[in-house]
């Protein structure tokens, strides 16, 4: 999240105050001719007013003016407020003048307004920290309804055996049920952020029973999940596309139709940013329209890190690279936030790095026509080619492959020493704390579930949303392993039979990324009892509850005789006795 610097003790310039209330809405007064003014304005001897925060720097007439904010007092007497939409609709149609300060800084708020409900927040603080796991708030949306969603005390005993570390994969968990065991991950389902997120949507529903609550996109990449917010009355403002959506969750007829879900929110209306984050776009919409998105905001902490990152390399002169999927909800939130300080790009895998590589070592025309060839949507508004590939900083969408990551990185490295020379490589690539934006929860469940994969296996299930990318990301790790033995799974309805399971098939490149399609393909052939017991591994993305994991296990249980089989009971008790 960009950030400003505080207000100095003393105003550099002549400074103008923008009062906010709570809703973003712009407290204003009016002057003898009844033009619109703002709250205060002063010389840079003037001390400023408690708790101002700098935003921007604008000029009036020929002299500097620097723009301040208050955000969160609510208006005087003599006061009123309005939502920056309202405002522009009223001066649009003749029906308010603006005085001329007041004119002058609005238009400088273009591009900087996405700041103004994090103004407050410094180097080291974060939108929504992590909740220890004495703060969590589970009971908030575990209830009779979605028990059987979240619900699994297999899984929390698994967890708390076998990831003794958070942040540091263990030994797997070997589930005995006689004709079938199961090899789990020390590592799997709910991350910390998706957690966050869950519990933020739920409060939010609790604390406004009377109001309406909107997500501003798929909370979390799970259908199951979702669905369940759905059912409390949430909505969805967009796709995790961006298209705008209607009352009834179908595509509106474009971003001005009067039925779009995002054209009738109001500022009593609650609107929840997921954990992916939101672009800087979106948010501006949002705070003009006057919602207070920081109380819901939801952005992972992890996220928010990378974006930390991104600015700390463009204020050293860094071009940032972003490892990642141009369409993916995350990715475009960080790519606002990296352009937003200084020139970035977006390179989707090691293939896409090479292209990247051919253009920083290209020369003349044809490098300005290889990279926009190669590279046409996916780069910060004039961006220069020729100057902005000389320092360049690699960050990640926390969902992939940290490998992957790794492997664009030394390929870069290796790009900018044939350029440059071995010794100036530090120069031009930024080498400091090597991968340091990549997710910890992402690459631990990786980890967790290669060594898991170093057991015997006869088959392997991954279970997500079918438009995860870091449950796809598990499945690679599986297919690499034992190839069309590994399944990509949503829940328990996809195994048909001991013999099909409905595998589906995650579109990885942009052309196709709104499709999804599955296929029927042979699961177990179940062998004589000699041959038994079989071996399957189980995984679940970190945005699969506990309980679809659970369910999957009861399901692939039911294929086999009741006698042959050990009770849940026994199991859970021989895993418990671990603890």
């Amino acid at each position: 999240m960009p950030e400003s610097p505080q207000a100095t003790a003393k105003a550099q310039a002549p400074w103008l105050l923008l009062c906010f209330d709570s809703n973003y809405r712009l407290e204003l007064r009016r002057d003898t001719v009844g033009a619109l003014l703002v709250a205060s304005t002063g010389k840079a001897t003037d001390p400023l007013p408690s708790e101002a925060h700098f935003l921007t720097q604008t000029t009036l007439g020929s002299a500097p003016l620097e723009i301040y904010c208050r955000v969160g007092r609510e208006p005087g007497e003599v006061g009123a407020v309005i939502s920056l939409e309202a405002l522009n609709e009223a001066v649009e149609a003749g029906r308010e003048v603006l005085s001329e300060a007041l004119a002058v800084s609005l238009e400088s708020l273009h591009g900087v307004l996405f700041r103004l409900p994090y103004l407050d927040l410094g180097t080291n603080d974060y939108i929504y920290r992590f909740r220890t796991a004495k703060e969590r708030n589970r009971k908030i949306y575990i209830d009779t309804r979605s028990n059987a969603l979240y619900q699994s005390r297999l899984c929390a005993a698994i967890k708390a055996v076998r990831r003794t570390k958070e942040k540091t994969s263990g030994a797997p968990a070997l589930l005995d049920f006689g004709s079938v065991r199961y090899v789990i991950p020390s590592h799997f389902g709910f991350c910390l952020g998706v957690q966050n997120a869950i519990e933020r949507a739920y409060e939010a529903v609790a604390a406004y029973p009377d109001t309406r609550v909107f997500m501003l996109s798929e909370l979390i990449h799970n259908p199951f999940v979702n669905k369940d917010l759905l059912a409390r009355g949430l909505r969805y403002l967009q796709t995790d596309k961006g298209l705008p959506l209607n009352a009834e969750g179908k595509p509106a007829n474009g971003p001005h139709d009067p039925a779009a879900l995002w054209n009738q929110l109001k500022s009593e209306d609650t609107v929840i940013i997921p954990a992916f984050g939101a672009t800087n776009e979106d948010k501006t919409r949002l705070i003009s329209k006057g919602l207070a998105i920081r109380e819901y905001d939801a952005t992972c902490m992890l996220v928010e890190k990378v974006w930390k990152s991104a600015r700390r390399y463009a204020a050293e002169g860094y071009t940032v690279v972003i490892h990642g999927k141009s369409e993916h909800e995350e990715t475009k939130a960080t790519f606002s936030n990296s352009s937003a300080q200084g020139p970035s790009l977006i390179v989707r895998n090691l293939e896409h790095a090479r292209l990247l590589g051919e253009v920083i070592l290209a020369k003349g025309p044809e490098k300005t026509r290889r990279f926009e060839q190669e590279f046409a949507g996916l780069y910060s508004e004039d961006f220069d080619p020729n100057q902005d590939l000389e320092k360049i900083a690699v960050v990640n969408q926390t969902t992939l492959l940290r490998n992957e990551t790794l492997a664009i990185i030394e390929y870069l490295k290796g790009i900018m020493a044939e350029k440059y020379g071995a010794p100036a490589v530090e120069k031009h690539i930024w080498s400091q704390g090597k991968g340091d934006t990549l997710c910890y929860a992402t690459q631990v469940n990786q980890d967790a579930l290669q060594k898991a994969l170093e057991h015997p296996i006869d088959a392997a299930l991954v279970i997500g949303g079918k438009n995860s990318s870091n449950t796809y990301q598990l499945y690679r790790v599986c297919k690499d392993a034992i190839g069309e033995r590994a399944h990509y799974i949503q829940s328990e309805d996809n195994l048909i039979s001991s013999k099909l399971v409905r595998h589906h098939i995650f579109h990885a490149g942009p052309a196709v990324a709104d499709s999804t399609n599955a296929v029927e393909r042979a699961f177990l052939s179940l062998p004589k009892q000699g041959d038994l017991p079989l071996h399957l591994l189980l995984t679940g993305g970190a945005s699969c509850p506990d309980g679809i994991i659970q369910q999957v296990i009861s399901r692939i249980n039911s294929f086999f005789p009741p006698e042959s089989l050990r009770s849940m009971e026994a199991v859970l008790a021989e895993i418990e006795g671990e603890d």
